[in-house]
């Protein structure tokens, strides 16, 4: 395999008995010099040789590793965020979209009995919901302030609001997601 060598460009023939990582002409050792890489001058420009293995490696090669390398850093970064969106704390994801069960959001804080209490009548009665506490919380606090506020808790169902906790009023709306009449 022809080399050019990076310090007295010397074409290394075929027929040299030197080893591969060391020029025939000047003796010097071409990783010592700093080539990075040894130029083939066989090949196209697209093929180029490391210094380390001696292995040749195609652009299209390079293409492959740095294609993986995107995946693997892609699936990383959606597994990180996936696994972020699970562990804040306060937030019921709400699974029931595809059964008709409209969004319904509950603006509440960890002190309120009202709260406490609305958070009870969703459990009980296995209606699906996001908690967002709005002290804790500045998409709670955000989204509690936007609707107007005034207290907690502050139930949202799909575009209605109720102010307070009323299980009538829950009871009338939610019905037919209920899961237990009492």
């Amino acid at each position: 395999m022809p080399q050019i060598c990076p310090k007295c460009s010397y074409l290394r023939k075929e027929t040299d008995t030197c080893p591969e990582w060391q020029c025939p002409a000047c003796q010097v050792v071409y990783r010592k010099f700093g080539n990075t890489e040894l130029i083939d001058i066989a090949r196209d420009k697209s093929t180029k040789t490391s210094h380390r293995t001696g292995r040749r490696i195609s652009t299209a090669s390079r293409w492959k590793w740095l294609l993986l390398f995107s995946v693997i850093v892609g699936v990383t970064w959606q597994n990180k965020l996936a696994w972020k969106n699970k562990s804040v704390p306060g937030v019921t994801q709400n699974s029931t979209q595809a059964l008709g069960q409209p969004e319904i959001i509950l603006y509440g804080t960890s002190w309120c009995g009202y709260c406490a209490a609305a958070r009870e009548f969703f459990k009980i009665n296995g209606i699906h919901y996001t908690d967002l506490d709005v002290e804790k919380t500045s998409e709670g606090y955000e989204g509690h302030k936007k609707l107007g506020g005034g207290g907690v808790p502050l139930i949202v169902i799909g575009g209605e609001t109720i102010h307070g906790y009323n299980e009538s009023g829950l009871r009338q709306t939610l019905a037919p997601w209920m899961q237990s009449s009492k």
